[in-house]
């Protein structure tokens, strides 16, 4: 155990954590260069077009520093400390806020971090937020900046800035390139000094481990990702999941070389996979704990099911595809289980389910591998929240979509979630990030200068909706894309908020209801009555187009009936015979507008939903 060191990199998106994994897979002859490529960790397809990562990815490296020729590396014969070979376990995590939970699985199965900082950018509010979390843990931190060869790299303004951030002197700063492999071979020694090994765990026959994450295969079902804590585990051992209380055998256990590597057995200390032959959904779960079925162990703590934030409802275009789109959620629930979906059914939209996710960006991911994996074309309604609704008999729900508000006589109170929003950016952008704030019905708080680069750092609190209003696009557009935000979910909190309804034909449709602000309840209804006069089909008899709220008419437009000539096939004649045919196509269309429905075909559904 004391030639183990386990770690992770904790960085903000795009500051070069791939790039500085493939560097290592490479010094440590991990991968054989003529099998590298790049982001060689970032497997999915999806990963590698946005250059970000999604799901994480642990790796086993053999490393021996004095079969290094670099002259900086030739240590003296006294230095004890590097005359073998280590295993370096890391573990490439997601940089996402959506994906905190992950994240502080995955840090609480190493021993140490490295605090990757883009040497042109400097340090990112959600690296503030991770960099807490490994603090909190009591985590062996190794800060270094990255792309130090690039022109635009302000490499001693960030630095001081570092410094300052962890209260450590200049020398424990170190300096690498992804790109070019300068310093990271620095780095591994610096891995192996300063993280400690795998602290000494119970060494009977009794086993545990922690998931840090989970995939799915189709021959071996479930593959958990776990790190033993306790004990060991052998192929064929009888084990169970402590949350979801089911029992299974070990069909293989291995580590991660890069590719699953089978293994005797997996002991304390190391980072490996176990397959399970599990494939029912929701069975693994990230943080839970796996432990002997005979001589069962206690729980590891820190477990929370992931409780959904944005909710939104996917459809198939064709309903053909009904069954297609209900097998491919189970299948990605399989290798995913922090989004839910139950079944739904609109009388407009047909079937389909209603979804609940972390965040947008985890929305956005899953949506995308439906379309890419299993080829299906989805309608995704607008995303929306949960909201602690209250009637006036006392009664208390969670409504999370917007058709099922009660009416507006009916609500005693709303509350809402809010979030605690950090924004890091340069003073220039700060009039602009204001205004966007207020906007979005923030409550701004304090603002401190951060590190001698002259940025500043914004806290305020918003309503979540609020936040998922385009609030991270406009930031981006307000600082020419050098603000970053973190933000935490929050307490609920009364909101000011009220359901509107698109009323076509005097009929509901619960496709295009949404809450919205009441402050901006008018204008939201402006808009979305005219967006669907614009790309609403004209019908046999006049379509009347409302936005209702609060019991009231706020917006509406008249979509003028499509008309035969009736009179067209006239010739001479008395002027009556006109205004006989005349009359009798009103009393035709009166009689229509009376019984008639709008059927709204699939094309208007996305070009509202957009």
């Amino acid at each position: 155990m004391s030639n183990i060191r386990n770690f992770s990199i904790i960085a903000h998106i795009d500051h070069g954590k791939s790039t500085l994994a493939d560097r290592m897979l490479e010094i440590t002859n991990t991968i054989e260069k003529r099998k590298m490529k790049e982001q060689f960790l970032d497997s999915m397809e999806l990963e590698r077009e946005r250059g970000i990562t999604i799901k994480m990815q642990p790796v086993r490296m053999v490393w021996n520093p004095l079969g290094t020729k670099e002259p900086s590396l030739e240590f003296r014969a006294s230095d004890m400390e590097f005359s073998h070979s280590y295993i370096l376990n890391l573990i490439d995590t997601p940089g996402h806020i959506d994906f905190y939970y992950e994240v502080s699985r995955a840090l609480k199965a190493v021993e140490g971090c490295i605090l990757l900082v883009d040497s042109t950018q400097g340090v990112q509010a959600q690296t503030l937020t991770t960099l807490g979390m490994a603090k909190d843990m009591g985590l062996v931190i190794i800060p270094v900046l990255s792309k130090i060869d690039s022109p635009l790299a302000r490499v001693p303004e960030i630095k001081a800035e570092v410094v300052k951030l962890l209260s450590c002197d200049e020398s424990d700063v170190l300096e690498c390139s992804g790109k070019t492999g300068q310093g990271v071979k620095e780095l591994l020694r610096e891995v192996v000094k300063r993280i400690p090994p795998p602290k000494e765990g119970n060494t009977s026959d009794k086993f545990r481990g922690l998931i840090f994450d989970f995939k799915y295969s189709n021959h071996r079902g479930v593959i958990v990702y776990l790190r033993p804590t306790d004990g060991r585990v052998s192929k064929s051992d009888v084990l169970t999941f402590i949350a979801s209380k089911q029992k299974f055998i070990a069909l293989e256990v291995g580590v991660f070389a890069p590719v699953e590597t089978p293994k005797e057995y997996l002991e304390r200390g190391e980072i490996g996979y176990i397959v399970t032959g599990i494939k029912q959904p929701g069975v693994a779960r990230v943080g839970d704990t796996i432990t002997d079925f005979s001589k069962p162990m206690t729980a590891l703590g820190g477990f929370l099911m992931p409780s959904p934030v944005v909710w939104a409802s996917i459809y198939p275009e064709s309903q053909d595809d009904f069954t297609t789109l209900r097998q491919s959620l189970d299948r990605l629930r399989l290798s995913d289980s922090s989004f839910t979906h139950e079944e739904e059914s609109s009388g407009t939209m047909g079937r389909g389910f209603r979804c609940g996710f972390l965040g947008m960006l985890h929305l956005e991911i899953i949506t995308e591998r439906l379309r890419r994996e299993f080829g299906l074309n989805l309608i995704v309604t607008t995303p929306s929240i949960s909201y602690e609704v209250e009637d006036k008999r006392g009664k208390k729900a969670m409504i999370y979509s917007p058709s099922l508000f009660p009416p507006y006589g009916d609500i005693a109170k709303i509350r809402e979630p809010w979030v605690s929003l950090k924004i890091i950016s340069p003073p220039e952008y700060l009039g602009g990030i204001m205004q966007i704030l207020f906007d979005h019905e923030a409550e701004v708080g304090e603002s401190e200068s951060f590190g001698e680069t002259n940025r500043v750092a914004v806290e305020s609190l918003m309503p979540l909706r609020e936040m998922m209003r385009n609030f991270f696009d406009q930031l981006k557009s307000a600082s020419s894309g050098f603000a970053s935000l973190s933000y935490n979910i929050g307490h609920y909190r009364d909101a000011d908020v009220t359901r509107l309804d698109i009323v076509v034909a005097d009929e509901i449709i619960p496709a295009f209801t949404r809450v919205v602000s009441k402050k901006k309840v008018q204008e939201e209804a402006e808009k979305a009555v005219e967006k669907l006069f614009n790309i609403l089909p004209r019908q046999m008899f006049v379509t009347k187009i409302q936005g209702v709220a609060e019991g009231r008419i706020l917006s509406s437009k008249t979509l003028s009936a499509l008309r035969k000539d009736v009179t067209g096939y006239l010739y001479g004649g008395d002027i009556t015979r006109k205004m006989k045919l005349l009359e009798k196509q009103k009393k035709g269309k009166k009689k229509m507008k009376s019984r008639g429905k709008v059927n709204i075909n699939q094309d208007v559904f996305i070009k509202m939903m957009k």
